[in-house]
This record gives structure tokens, C-alpha cells and sequence, in this order.
């Protein structure tokens, strides 16, 4: 992966801009943050707002955003669909907390955009996570009915009628609403957040890789032009952290790609998709799709790349092949716009932890070294929550969601590469061959159902018929 070949967001956003500078030569901060996306961004942004006289410096290896972050569908969704996996990791109450603090953030960053004039067309239209195949019907039940019992509601029951009109296509069968979702377009957040950040006296460098940490204290970090020396380090790197000796097997790099139609807003005018609903299906390899304020439908499909370790090639930028499969995910699911043309075409990673849940803590048990990695997909959202968490890590304030169960206690392992790998490869030829199949109302073979059964959850929990996430 080597950022060239931008998304469209990135074109968008990016279009006139002037890159920060590159670290030349040595600077000292109190806090170094590596990773210039949404929780490098954030993180840095609360600890200047807790604090102006913290001195804060990131380094980004390519341009702000470059990686997920401007990469994404722009879906700013909360923890509710993983309530099952948060009440495991947290319990009960530690579970709902999580979950309410992520939705919360939905609303913060509306806000934020507002205060700071940064016009990411944020639009609450709500998440509608449906079924369009016949073995995907209820899949959200567990979730909903683990809510039940816990005494929150954030889910709405649709007719199959309504979730037809509101997605624009009979081929969704059924689903549920989830009011507080969101969407972003995630080149002008990511790029109001830089200004933003900027504007608190944050220096950002650019282009500016780390190639070695030297973790004594003070700690430095080193990148090819330079070296930055920092009280607290804080690794904000997204899928680059399987690449990190302590979070190899806790993280796996995994690709999730996208195509976007030329704008068509009076298509969507006539198929009646026009409430800024932000969809998914409930495939284990979802399909994810919004439309956007110039009237394009941006449609992607995570989980089919799959890196050795941290070694991201071309194909996290661009793939042909997966691009085409994308493609052919996008007519199946709107016949009725068949001959819409594909405009663009982008991949990016994704940083998945075995149970699809984000983990925070002291890297190596180092406490002047924190990270913040697995967001899995859904990441948006949440990383306004990691942002706060590492804040707090970063003062020593343990007395909010900084002491919750993300931090420093988060189970669950991937076996070592090669192993990872070629294991990663084969579930994933069985996933695609288990869905490909039940697409065509067909029944999976035995061995493609028992690979798909090992495969961990991605943006939507796994379907069960526990109560799990």
C-alpha cells in the first residue's frame, strides 16, 4: 500500500490542498502520536482541548487520511450491533456503557463539524441493516433481543415493505433501523480535523514514516528525515499494527473495497432512496452502501484482501478483481440500476481483532507507550471514542472509559503468520463460496459452511442463534 491511487474522497478533499511538511531534523514534544487518520486526529484534538499547554506532534506516513480513514464508506455507526461481544468483554453494565459512549460520539461529531464549520456532509439518516438473502433474514435478532433484556432500545422493526421503499430495491427482504447512524464524507472530516488540529497549535509532519521506535524514555520516534523525541508515544496506525511485535497476533490486516457510480440523483429520486440511510446487508464479506450529497451510490464489500503480517501491497490501494466482484455485488442488489455506470474504484485496510472490537492499552506494558487498534470495519464513529480513551491514558486519567474493559485486558488471538496467512486465505475462499452460493438461493457445501464458521466477526456480528456478537 502506497497511497497512488486515491480514493474519491481523498480526490475530492485533497484537490488544491498543500501537504504539511516532512519532519526534517529533530523535535521534541510531550506526546508523539504516529498515525494522522481519524484516531491520531482525535486523540490529539481532546488532549488539546483537555489541556492547551500539552505540546502534541503527529506523523503520518503518507498525507492525513491516507489510509482508512479516507478510505472508508463514511458509515458513523455505534457499538449497538456488538452489544452480545461488548457484555462478554465488559459485562452488563460496562457493555451498555460502551455502547452508549459510541453512539454518543455520532452525535459529537455532528457537533463538532457544526462548531468548527467543517462541511463533512454529516447526515444522520440512520443504518439499516437488512437481509438480502433468505439465510440472512433475523440476523439481528440476538442483538436486538440481548437489548430487550438489558432495557435499551435502539433498534427499529421495519415491514419488508418499508425496508424495500427505504433501500430502493426488493432484493432486501427484511431488516431493522438503527435511528442514530450516520454518514460522513470521510476526505473533508478527516481534512477539517487536520485544520482543526493545526488550529490548537498541533504540528502534524507528513509524508513522514516511522521506521524505528526507540522505546526507552524519553521515547523517539524515527522516521527517514528525521526523529521526533516525546514523554508519551501513542501508535494510532490502523492495520499497520499487525506489523508491531506486540500486536502481530491481536490484529490481522485485512482489505475492504469500493466503487462509487457517476452522481444519479435523479435515480435514486425515482427508486426512492432518498433519506440518507446508510445500508448493509448481513454477509460475513458485507456488502455496505450509502448514497452521497452529489448523488452517487458509493458501494463496497470488506474482508477479501489479506496481507502477510503488515506487508500491504498495491492491491490495498486498487484491485481490478475485487473492484469487478464489488461490482457485481452492486447489480445484484439494485437490478433496477443495472445500467449505472461505475465511476470510481478504491481499497483500503482494515485493522481486524478477533472479536471486531477495538483494544487500547500500554504497549509491552511500557505506560509511556499506548496504542489504539481493531476497530474492524467500523471505525468512523468509534475512534472519537479511542480518541478520548488514549487522552485519558495519555494524562493518567483512568476514572472514565479509560479504565473500561478495552483497555489493557482485551482477549482473543490470531495464530502466528505464516499460518495466519494460509489459514486467513482458506477461510476466506470458503466464506466466498459459502455466500456466493446462498446469493443464489442455493445450500453451502459442508466444507465451505465449516470454514465460514471460523471466521471472526467484521462490522455486523456474526449470525447465531445465541445471544452473541
Amino acid at each position: 500500500m502506497n497511497g497512488d491511487h486515491r480514493s474519491l474522497w481523498l480526490e475530492q478533499a485533497y484537490t488544491g490542498s498543500t501537504p504539511a511538511p516532512e519532519l526534517r531534523g529533530g523535535d521534541r514534544a510531550d506526546v508523539a502520536i504516529v498515525g494522522g487518520g481519524y484516531l491520531g486526529l482525535w486523540t490529539a484534538i481532546l488532549l488539546k482541548e483537555r489541556d492547551p499547554a500539552i505540546d502534541v506532534a503527529i506523523v503520518e506516513r503518507d498525507v492525513c487520511g491516507g489510509g482508512a480513514s479516507g478510505r472508508n464508506g463514511g458509515f458513523v455507526l455505534s457499538w449497538w450491533p456488538k452489544i452480545g461481544t461488548l457484555v462478554k468483554l465488559a459485562g452488563a453494565e460496562g457493555g451498555v456503557e460502551l455502547a452508549r459512549a459510541s453512539e454518543a460520539a455520532i452525535g459529537e461529531i455532528g457537533a463538532f463539524c457544526e462548531q468548527h464549520r467543517i462541511d463533512a456532509q454529516f447526515r444522520q439518516g440512520g443504518y439499516l441493516w437488512t437481509a438480502a438473502t433468505e439465510v440472512q433474514r433475523g440476523s439481528w435478532a440476538p442483538a436486538v433481543a440481548q437489548c430487550a433484556e438489558l432495557g435499551v432500545t435502539p433498534f427499529v422493526e421495519l415491514t419488508p415493505d418499508e425496508v424495500a421503499r427505504r433501500t430502493g430495491s426488493p432484493v432486501h427482504l427484511e431488516g431493522v433501523l438503527e435511528p442514530s447512524g450516520a454518514t460522513v464524507h470521510p476526505g473533508f472530516l478527516v481534512r477539517g480535523l487536520m485544520r482543526v488540529a493545526l488550529n490548537l497549535g498541533v504540528r502534524i509532519y507528513e509524508r513522514s514514516p516511522m521506521v524505528e521506535l526507540d522505546r526507552r524514555r524519553p521515547a523517539v520516534v524515527r522516521t527517514p528525515g528525521g526523529a521526533l523525541t516525546a514523554d508519551r508515544v501513542i501508535l494510532a496506525v490502523n492495520a499497520h499494527s499487525a506489523g508491531i511485535r506486540e500486536l502481530h497476533r491481536r490484529i490481522v490486516a485485512i482489505s475492504s473495497d469500493m466503487v462509487a457510480t457517476a452522481p444519479i440523483p435523479e435515480r435514486l429520486g425515482e427508486i426512492g432512496w432518498t433519506g440518507g440511510e446508510c445500508i448493509s446487508d448481513s454477509q460475513l464479506q458485507v456488502h455496505y452502501y450509502r448514497t452521497t450529497e452529489d448523488g452517487r451510490i458509493a458501494f463496497g464489500k470488506g474482508g477479501w484482501g489479506i496481507a502477510l503480517g503488515a506487508r500491504m501491497g498495491a492491491s490495498f490501494d486498487r484491485d481490478a478483481r475485487r473492484a469487478a466482484d464489488v461490482t457485481r455485488g452492486f447489480r445484484r442488489l439494485y437490478p433496477n440500476l443495472a445500467d449505472v455506470p461505475i465511476a470510481h474504484d478504491w481499497s483500503g485496510p482494515i485493522d481486524r481483532s478477533p472479536t471486531g472490537i477495538p483494544l487500547f492499552g500500554n504497549l509491552g506494558g511500557r505506560e509511556h507507550i499506548l496504542y489504539g487498534a481493531g476497530f474492524s470495519g467500523n471505525g468512523v464513529g468509534p475512534c472519537r471514542v479511542g480518541g478520548r480513551i488514549l487522552a485519558d491514558l495519555a494524562v493518567g486519567d483512568r476514572s472514565g472509559l479509560a479504565g473500561c474493559a478495552l483497555v489493557n485486558g482485551h482477549p482473543g488471538s490470531f495464530p502466528p503468520d505464516p499460518v495466519r496467512w494460509i489459514g486467513a486465505h482458506a477461510v476466506r475462499t470458503g466464506v466466498a463460496a459459502k455466500e456466493a452460493r446462498e446469493a443464489e438461493g442455493r445450500a453451502p457445501g459442508r466444507v465451505a459452511d465449516a470454514l465460514a464458521r471460523l471466521a471472526p466477526a467484521g462490522m455486523i456480528p456474526k449470525k447465531s442463534k445465541a445471544k452473541s456478537g
